[in-house]
Formats: C-alpha cells, sequence, structure tokens
C-alpha cells in the first residue's frame, strides 16, 4: 500500500506544500474501495471531494442526452480527478467509474479549503494544474475538428502506450490491455471505425491484435 503523504504529493495541487503541511494533510485522507463498473460519482452529483487513485482504473465519461459516451480519460495508480469540485465545490461535471477493482484516497473540500488554501505556493500549483487541464481540453477538441479517425487512434495509441503500456520482455512490443469500445469513446468514434484503423495498422505490421489486446510492434 503506497505510503499517504507519497501519494498526496504526486498530486501536482500538493507538491509545494511543506513536508509537515503534507503529513498534516496526508492524515485526512479516507481510504475506499470501488468495484469494476461502480460510480465513484455521477454527473450533477455535489461535489466536494478529490480522489487519488492507490491502485486499480477509473475512467472519466461524459453522455449525451442520446446515451452516448465519451471517455475524456482513463486514469490509474498515482492519478488524480475530482479538483475542479474540489476548488469550485460546484456539481460534478461527469461521471467516475471504476474499470477494474479500484482502491482511493478521498479528500473532502472542507478539509483542503482549512489546511492549504491560504498557501500561496499551493495556490499556484492549483493555477498551473488547471491550466494543463483546460490545455488537453483544448487539444482533445481541436484533433476531434481536424484529425481524421485514424489519426486519432495512432495518436491515443502511442498516449496509452506512455502511461499504461508494458512489455513482457525487454525490446519486445509494448502491449496495451484497452478494448475497442474503450478507444472508440476516448477519440469520439465509433467501435467500427476503430476496428477497421486498426487492421490497417495491423496490415502494415505495425502493431498485432490478440484476444483484447493490442501490441505495439
Amino acid at each position: 500500500m503506497p505510503n499517504r503523504e507519497i501519494l498526496l504529493r504526486q498530486v501536482p495541487l500538493f507538491r509545494s506544500l511543506r513536508p509537515e503541511d503534507s503529513a498534516r494533510l496526508a492524515e485526512l485522507l479516507q481510504r475506499r474501495e470501488y468495484h469494476r463498473g461502480e460510480y465513484i460519482c455521477r454527473t450533477g452529483e455535489e461535489g466536494d471531494t478529490l480522489y487519488m487513485i492507490i491502485s486499480g482504473k477509473v475512467k472519466i465519461v461524459r453522455r449525451s442526452r442520446g446515451g452516448e459516451e465519451v471517455i475524456l480519460a482513463v486514469l490509474s495508480a498515482g492519478d488524480f480527478c475530482g479538483e475542479m469540485s474540489l476548488l469550485d465545490g460546484l456539481p460534478r461535471s461527469a461521471d467516475v467509474i471504476a474499470v477494474e477493482d479500484s482502491d482511493l484516497y478521498l479528500l473532502t473540500r472542507n478539509d483542503f479549503l482549512s489546511r492549504v488554501i491560504n498557501n500561496e505556493r499551493t495556490v499556484k500549483s492549483i493555477l498551473s494544474t488547471l491550466s494543463k487541464r483546460m490545455r488537453r481540453a483544448d487539444d482533445f477538441l481541436a484533433d476531434i475538428f481536424f484529425l481524421k479517425v485514424g489519426a486519432r487512434l495512432t495518436k491515443k495509441l502511442i498516449e496509452i502506450s506512455a502511461s499504461n503500456g508494458y512489455q513482457q520482455q525487454t525490446g519486445g512490443p509494448i502491449v496495451l490491455n484497452v478494448t475497442q469500445h474503450l478507444l472508440a469513446s476516448m477519440i469520439g468514434a465509433t467501435r467500427e471505425s476503430v476496428n477497421k484503423e486498426l487492421h490497417k495498422l495491423r496490415d502494415r505490421g505495425l502493431i498485432r491484435i490478440s484476444g483484447k489486446k493490442i501490441e505495439i510492434l
């Protein structure tokens, strides 16, 4: 189990905290387990908690009125979400769902405000973190408008390879545990179009498809 204080300092919001402040804040973290498919929070719910992932994976999802979903991000150990509601207290803007059995640490807004809001370095870290999130959102919108499905898929595969891929042997292919449905949701496309583009990459000798795994050659 990761040390609470170490995990806390992996969150950009808290990297500038003094060791004593970080230690006190870490004592306030609450641990909770979520099962695969369980909602961690839902769109429209009151937002007052930051979530830090100890183990497992979660996805951040936006849905249309027709029920179609777009996955904004898939997060794993060391990642965090919910910082917007932690700061403004407004309702959740997306669903957060456990992709697999996951352990999380929770930090409430009241605890956060009482401990760190008057820390100048922390406020600067908050602004920097929110700026980076906004830039990623801008990049996602630009991809939707300007890149074809094949380019968006290739870009996403490279991104996932860097963050969640693994090699079974040194120098071997990078293995991704990701479904076509998940990929489609992440790039704003249909599963059928993703399947078509994956087979093009396979025919070019760039990837190998093995069940629910994709190997980057």
